[in-house]
């Protein structure tokens, strides 16, 4: 990871409002609830950041509990996973796993060749349930982007050099360690599957 500048939250939530906005209409919207969890990040001590991501530094990422869009698969358990494990659970599972969770299926589809957008992340969980059952406290932590992520690395468009922007809220030096469990070593999977 490469902190770029320190940045005040009004550019951050202005950033992510232009990119998400929470009355854009579509099936599975959930802008507004991200637009609450950066209200809730900015509450955490260490200022906002302006950042550049690497492939290792996305598979590191923590992603709190996720139902899979309602679907009858959870993707994240109540204990969080990284983005490499929740991808390597959706490359295991296959058809079946799309066909159990269409609608984040769905989203994976849509999402593998879009143009990359900043991505939101924490070095705290914020204070909010599906984030009271993670194991890893601090990190790279998801307050926005799971499905990007996810699906930018299924299609193997990660970058491997910390190309990606991204906003962080925090110590940076906590978020040093993201890759901490060797995620970029275990990952070495070149992408392309389907969703």
């Amino acid at each position: 990871m490469e902190i770029v500048t320190a940045v005040a939250y009004p550019e951050v939530r202005d950033a992510y409002l232009r990119d998400h906005p929470v009355e854009r209409s579509h099936e599975a919207n959930s802008n507004w609830y991200a637009a609450e969890n950066l209200e809730r990040a900015d509450r955490i001590p260490g200022g906002w950041w302006r950042i550049r991501l690497s492939r290792a530094d996305v598979l590191g990422t923590v992603l709190p509990w996720h139902l899979s869009e309602g679907g009858e698969l959870e993707l994240v358990p109540r204990s969080g996973a990284t983005v490499a494990e929740a991808a390597e659970r959706i490359r295991a599972g296959g058809a079946a796993w799309s066909a159990a969770n269409p609608v984040c299926a769905a989203k994976l589809r849509l999402l593998r060749w879009a143009p990359f957008t900043p991505l939101f992340l924490s070095t705290d969980p914020v204070d909010h349930p599906d984030y009271g059952g993670l194991e890893v406290r601090s990190g790279l932590i998801h307050l926005d982007g799971l499905h990007r992520m996810l699906a930018w690395e299924l299609a193997g468009r990660l970058p491997g050099r910390a190309q990606l922007d991204g906003y962080l809220v925090g110590d940076p030096r906590v978020a040093g360690g993201a890759a901490r469990a060797g995620w970029a070593d275990r990952a070495g999977v070149a992408g392309d599957e389907p969703a």
